[in-house]
């Protein structure tokens, strides 16, 4: 698993053994999710929450985002994700919360420009988090999920309107998209 574009192309992050924690996003599904968002990357406060090893987040940090929050509740994954961000040089940048995501969700502000999303498998996560996100992403913001392909995930979510799906042999790409205020 490495960094794929940016300050921090070419590095190489570690990741936890096993996919009892994380599940690391492969290569080719990463570069099509940052793809689709590259010109919103650039200056955004991104949001990486289930974060693992923080692969999502590190990239966008090595894209431009200007901050990341990365929330992950096992305590090895934390673990990872702050040794990660410093051998990728973006702790600067990172905030790290080894907490429940929906208790981080609870008390969380944002905004948030792009949130990242990538939970654990078949627990039907999204469906569940999608609604407590809406309220802290910004106008004109994105939502990104990854998910197995049969995952359901619903039209609308608070004011997160789906825009697109993108399938990769067994992995589905959603994303949501906030309207900006006019």
């Amino acid at each position: 698993m490495r960094v794929i574009a940016g300050t921090a192309r070419g590095k190489v992050l570690k990741a936890l053994p096993g996919q009892e924690i994380t599940r690391p996003t492969i290569d080719r599904v990463k570069e099509a999710m940052f793809s689709s968002v590259q010109f919103l990357v650039p200056g955004a406060r991104v949001l990486d929450l289930f974060a693992g090893s923080g692969q999502l987040g590190i990239e966008a940090l090595s894209r431009g985002a200007v901050t990341c929050d990365f929330v992950d509740a096992s305590p090895e994954a934390f673990a990872v994700v702050r040794e990660n961000c410093r051998a990728a040089r973006v702790e600067m940048k990172s905030k790290l919360h080894n907490c429940d995501a929906f208790a981080f969700l609870a008390a969380a502000r944002g905004p948030f420009d792009l949130v990242l999303l990538d939970p654990p498998f078949g627990h039907d996560t999204l469906a569940r988090v999608l609604p407590e996100l809406s309220r802290i992403v910004a106008p004109g913001g994105v939502v990104l999920c990854e998910s197995e392909r049969e995952a359901f995930l619903p039209e609308t979510a608070g004011e997160l309107a789906r825009a697109r799906q993108y399938t990769y042999g067994r992995i589905l790409v959603t994303r949501y998209e906030k309207r900006a205020q006019d």
